[in-house]
């Protein structure tokens, strides 16, 4: 009798990575019966090999549209005209419930793909959404301050240039590689976003001693200096990275 082709990749598995495959639940079922304990540790093997199956075999299901990781990149997206508007409005206490919707915006951007890549909630909406919630969330906060005469234009609109043409050029680079995010960019993403909540927060509101509020000011600027420098430097590693998997490429096809 011919062995299912599934339960032979399963099985395989179980050699490689036995301790993983059937745990303390499984070995439960087999104290109970040795039927349920084959039965249990076979669906948690086919489970993690069913990528690996043979042609025909089963496949790993797709990440439903409609999951926690998106619905958090939605309501990020939700939260910048929100962001905005109490920005643009005259008092320090909508100055602040502005920076306290930044922040809760900062946090989704992290929390939705820590999730993602958990949960196994990776889609192609959340591929394309979730870079343009980021922007959308962190380029408004530069031209507020900018418009409010709190940052200089100029390390604005070289910020918004880089972080808009790196974005596009990944886009256009998945036909050929995925970019995926360096660690330097994730440095930069956290000292941007200090630095902003830095920028935005009025600290004289906060009834704070005088000196600590012009040294959280200062320190804010210091940061955002260093997410300024991070931002170039990180960009121009992008473009030397995109250079070299075209020409790669180009290599390749000839």
């Amino acid at each position: 009798m011919g062995i299912d082709p599934l339960l032979r990749v399963a099985w395989s598995g179980a050699m490689a990575r036995p301790a993983e495959a059937c745990g303390d639940d499984v070995v439960e079922k087999t104290n109970r019966g040795v039927f349920d304990g084959v039965r249990a540790c076979t669906t948690r093997l086919v489970t993690m090999n069913a990528s690996t199956a043979p042609d025909g075999a089963a496949q790993p299901e797709q990440a439903p549209l409609l999951n926690i990781a998106n619905a958090l990149t939605v309501l990020r997206l939700l939260l910048v005209p929100v962001f905005i508007w109490l920005s643009l409005l005259p008092g320090d206490q909508d100055r602040l419930a502005a920076v306290v919707v930044f922040v809760v915006a900062a946090f989704t951007d992290r929390l939705d793909g820590q999730l993602a890549r958990s949960w196994g909630l990776v889609t192609s909406f959340g591929k394309i959404a979730d870079p343009i919630a980021d922007k959308a969330l962190t380029l408004s906060a530069f031209v507020l301050l900018s418009i409010n005469d709190r940052l200089w234009w100029w390390v604005t609109i070289l910020i918004v240039v880089r972080e808009l043409g790196i974005t596009v050029m990944r886009f256009f680079m998945l036909r050929r590689a995925v970019m995926a995010a360096s660690r330097g960019g994730k440095i930069k993403t956290t000292l941007q976003m200090v630095g902003l909540v830095g920028l935005l927060t009025p600290w004289s509101f906060l009834l704070l001693p005088a000196g600590l509020a012009a040294f959280l000011l200062k320190a804010s600027y210091v940061v955002v200096a260093a997410a300024l420098v991070v931002t170039v430097v990180t960009g121009l590693d992008y473009v030397r990275e995109a250079v070299r998997l075209s020409r790669r490429d180009d290599h390749v096809g000839h």
